[in-house]
C-alpha cells in the first residue's frame, strides 16, 4: 500500500500530464498500489524516490503545475526529471524532504529553484536548463549541499559571494552561462571544493594567489573567458590535481613552475593566451601527463629534452608559438604520444624531425605546417616508420623535391596534405592505391604531368565512407586555415577522422591532360578541385555521377566543349566553377545551377544562359574591378535529405580557385566554432598563375 496523501500527489502530478504523457508514466488512475508503479520507491509505504528521468516526456504532454504536486510528498528524498525536455517555471516551494534532485535537459525556465524549506539537499543538477537571472547562493548553502551543477542555462550577472558558506561543497559547476565580473574571494575558500567548472562565461580579472588554498582540487576549467594577468605560481600545494584548463583567455607571463610539482596531473591546457618564455616543465615529475596543449601562444626557444619524460603523453600541441631549433631526439621515448602538432614556429631539419618521429609506434596525426621555410627538400629516404600514421600534414612549408616514396608504406594514410611548397614531378599513381586515403591536398606546387588513373579507383572514394577510421583527436581539434589567413586565427576543426570533407584538392599546379571520365565512379567523393591547371578537352559527362560531390572547381584551364546537362543531377552541389576556360553551347538550367553566379562561368566567350541570351566574354576588367576577386569560406554542416540537397553544406566562398591550400593549425574554439574566412590579395594570385610563382 502506499500512502493516501501520496497517492494524491502522484495522481495530481499524473492529471497535470496529457494523455500521450500519462500514457509514457504509464501510472494506472484505479491502482492505489503506488508504491510498485514505475519510477516509484517506498519506505515504510511513503513515496521516497521518484525517477522519470528520459521517458521521452515533451513539452506538449507537461503543464506548469504538475510539479507542484509532486512538491506536496512530505517524504519524497530524490527527484529525477532529466532529460525529458519539460519546460515553464519549477516551483519555488515544497519539496520538505529532497536530498538529491536531478532535473537537467530540459526547458525549465525563471530562477532556479534553491528548496529553502529542504534542510537535507546535498545534490542539485539542474544542467542543460534556461533558467535565468542570478544564483541564489544564500538560499542553496544553508543546506549541506555538496554538488551544484548550474551549466548550461542563461545566469547572468557577477558570480555572486557566499559560496565559503558551502563547506560541504565538492562540485561546483556554472559553466556554460553568461556570468560576468571577477571571482569573488571567498571562493577561494570553499575547504572540500574538487571540482570548479566555469568555462564559458565572461569572467575577467586576475587569479588570485588564494587558488591554491583549495588544496584539495582535482579540476579546474576556467577556459573561453576573459580573465588576465600571470597564472599564480601556486600549483604546489594542489597536489591532487589531475586537469587544469586555462584555455582561451587573455593570460600573460610565463608557464608557472610550480605546475611540475602536481604529480596526478592528466591534463594542461593553456593554448590561446599570451604565455611566453620557455617550456619550463619538469617532466620527470609528471609520470601521468597524458594531454599538454600549449599552443597559440608566444613560447620562444627550443623544445626541452626533457619534455620527453613525460612517457604517457598521448597528445601534444604546441603549435603557433615562436619555438625553433631541431626535434629533440630524446622525442623518441614518447612511444605513447598519437597526436603531435608543431604548426606555425620556426623549426628546422624535417629530415631529422621524421627520423626521430618515425620512432614513435602510436604516432597517429602530425601536423607540422609552416615550418622548415629556408629551402629544406622533402626527405627521399631513411624514413621506415609511421606504420599507423593517419593524418599526415606538411603544407606551407616551402619544401623542394617531389613525392617522397615513403609515403606508399603508410598503408593507414587517411589524410595527406603537403599544399603550397615548390613539390614539382608528376604525381605518382601509387598514391592512388592506398586504401585508407580519402583526403588529398597537393595544391598550389607544381607537379605536371596527366592525372594517374589511380585517383579513379580509389577504395576510400568508391565503396566506403574513407573516413571510418574515427581517429579521435580528443580535446585537440585539427584545423584547417588557408594561406594568409594567419592575421584571423580561424579556421574548420575537425577533432576526429569522420570530420574530414573527402577531397581531391589539385589546384594550381602544371597538371594537363583530359578530366578523366572515370571520376564519376568516385561517388563518395565531396570535393574535386582541379582548378589552375592546364587540363583540356570536355567535361565528362560522366561526373554527374559523383552523388555526394558538394565542390566541383575546374576554374582557369583550357576546358571546351558544352556543360553536361546530366550535372544538374548532383543535387548537393553548392560550388561550381568553370571560370576561365574555352566552354560553349548553353548554360544548364535547373537542379542547383539556379544557385551559381555570373562570376562562377565568366571567361567562357562562347558559353551562355538560354534563358538571358548573354553570354560569358573574356572580360578581365569586369571579372576584376575590385583589388580581390573573392572571399571564400567552408562551413560543414550535417548531411540530411532535403530538395536539392544542399544539407551537407560547407559555404564555401571561393576566390579565383576554389580551395587555396589548406594547412593544419590549432585554434580554440573547441567543440563550439567551425569556419573559415581566407583574405588574398587578387596580384599575388595573378602572379601565380602567370608567372607560376610559389610561395
Amino acid at each position: 500500500m502506499c500512502d493516501p496523501a501520496d497517492l494524491a500527489s502522484l495522481l495530481a502530478f499524473s492529471d497535470g500530464l496529457d494523455r500521450m504523457g500519462a500514457g509514457l508514466v504509464g501510472w494506472g488512475p484505479n491502482d492505489t498500489s503506488c508504491c510498485s508503479w514505475t519510477g516509484i520507491s517506498c519506505d515504510l509505504g511513503r513515496v521516497v524516490e521518484l525517477d522519470l528521468s528520459n521517458r521521452s516526456l515533451s513539452r506538449n504532454s507537461f503543464r506548469g503545475v504538475a510539479v507542484a504536486q509532486l512538491g506536496r510528498l512530505p517524504c519524497l528524498r530524490r527527484l529525477d526529471l532529466s532529460t525529458n525536455g519539460l519546460v515553464g517555471a519549477f516551483p519555488a516551494s515544497g519539496f520538505p524532504a529532497i536530498e538529491v534532485v536531478n532535473v537537467s535537459s530540459n526547458g525549465f525556465t525563471g530562477p532556479h529553484p534553491a528548496f529553502p524549506g529542504a534542510p537535507n539537499l546535498t545534490v542539485l543538477d539542474i544542467t542543460g536548463n534556461a533558467f535565468s537571472g542570478g544564483i541564489n547562493v544564500t538560499a542553496l548553502c544553508a543546506s549541506p549541499v555538496k554538488v551544484l551543477r548550474f551549466s548550461a542555462n542563461a545566469f547572468s550577472g557577477d558570480v555572486p559571494a557566499g559560496f565559503g558558506q558551502c563547506k560541504l561543497l565538492n562540485d561546483l559547476f556554472l559553466d556554460g552561462n553568461g556570468l560576468t565580473g571577477s571571482l569573488p574571494k571567498d571562493l577561494y575558500t570553499i575547504p572540500e571544493l574538487r571540482w570548479l567548472s566555469l568555462q564559458e562565461n565572461q569572467l575577467s580579472g586576475s587569479l588570485d594567489k588564494a587558488l591554491g588554498n583549495l588544496s584539495k582540487l582535482t579540476l579546474i576549467d576556467l577556459s573561453y573567458n576573459m580573465f588576465n594577468g600571470n597564472i599564480p605560481d601556486v600549483f604546489g600545494k594542489l597536489r591532487s590535481l589531475e586537469s587544469l584548463n586555462l584555455a582561451s583567455n587573455q593570460l600573460n607571463g610565463t608557464l608557472p613552475l610550480s605546475l611540475s610539482s602536481c604529480p596526478m596531473l592528466r591534463v594542461v591546457s593553456l593554448r590561446n593566451n599570451s604565455l611566453s618564455g620557455e617550456i619550463t616543465i619538469d617532466c620527470r615529475l609528471l609520470t601521468r601527463l597524458n594531454n599538454f596543449d600549449a599552443g597559440t601562444n608566444t613560447l620562444r626557444g627550443a623544445i626541452p629534452p626533457r619534455l620527453a619524460s613525460c612517457t604517457e603523453l598521448r597528445t601534444l600541441n604546441l603549435a603557433r608559438n615562436k619555438l625553433q631549433g631541431e626535434l629533440p631526439e630524446s622525442f623518441k621515448n614518447l612511444t605513447s604520444l598519437s597526436y603531435l602538432s608543431l604548426t606555425g614556429n620556426g623549426f628546422t631539419n624535417l629530415s631529422s624531425a621524421l627520423q626521430v618521429l618515425q620512432h614513435l609506434p602510436n604516432l597517429t596525426s602530425l601536423v607540422l605546417t609552416n615550418n622548415f621555410r629556408g629551402g629544406e627538400t622533402m626527405p627521399m629516404d631513411g624514413i621506415e616508420g609511421f606504420k599507423r600514421m593517419q593524418v599526415l600534414v606538411l603544407a606551407n612549408c616551402a619544401l623542394l623535391g617531389t613525392v617522397p616514396p615513403w609515403l606508399q608504406s603508410l598503408k593507414s594514410l587517411s589524410v595527406l596534405d603537403i599544399s603550397w611548397n615548390n613539390l614539382h614531378g608528376e604525381i605518382p599513381p601509387w598514391l592512388g592505391n592506398l586504401d585508407s586515403l580519402f583526403y588529398i591536398d597537393l595544391s598550389n606546387n607544381s607537379f605536371s604531368g596527366e592525372l594517374p588513373a589511380t585517383f579513379t579507383q580509389m577504395k576510400s572514394l568508391i565503396s566506403s565512407n574513407g573516413s571510418s577510421g574515427q581517429a579521435s583527436t580528443g580535446d585537440l581539434p585539427l584545423s584547417f586555415v588557408k594561406k594568409n589567413s594567419t592575421s584571423t586565427g580561424k579556421g574548420l576543426q575537425y577533432n576526429q577522422l569522420s570530420s574530414f570533407p573527402s577531397s581531391l584538392i589539385l589546384s594550381n599546379n602544371k597538371l594537363v591532360g583530359s578530366i578523366l571520365p572515370s571520376f564519376g565512379r568516385l561517388v563518395k567523393l565531396h570535393v574535386l578541385d582541379l582548378g589552375f591547371n592546364n587540363f583540356s578537352g570536355p567535361i565528362p559527362d560522366e561526373l554527374s555521377n559523383m552523388s555526394s560531390l558538394e565542390v566541383l572547381d575546374l576554374a582557369h584551364n583550357d576546358l571546351s566543349g558544352s556543360i553536361p546537362s546530366s550535372l544538374t543531377k548532383l543535387n548537393f552541389l553548392s560550388k561550381f566553377d568553370v571560370s576561365y576556360n574555352n566552354l560553349s553551347g548553353d548554360v544548364p538550367a535547373g537542379g542547383q545551377f539556379s544557385t551559381f553566379t555570373e562570376e562562377e562561368f565568366a571567361g567562357n566567350p562562347a558559353l551562355c544562359r538560354s534563358q538571358s541570351q548573354s553570354c560569358y566574354k573574356r572580360a578581365v576588367t569586369t571579372e576584376m574591378s575590385s583589388e580581390t576577386r573573392f572571399t571564400f569560406g567552408l562551413f560543414l554542416t550535417v548531411e540530411a535529405g532535403f530538395a536539392f540537397g544542399l544539407l551537407t553544406v560547407w559555404n564555401v566562398l571561393f576566390f579565383a580557385s576554389s580551395w587555396r591550400a589548406a594547412y593544419f593549425q590549432m585554434v580554440d574554439n573547441f567543440f563550439d566554432r567551425f569556419y573559415v574566412i581566407t583574405m588574398v590579395n587578387l596580384n599575388r594570385l595573378r602572379r601565380k598563375w602567370e608567372h607560376k610563382d610559389h610561395p
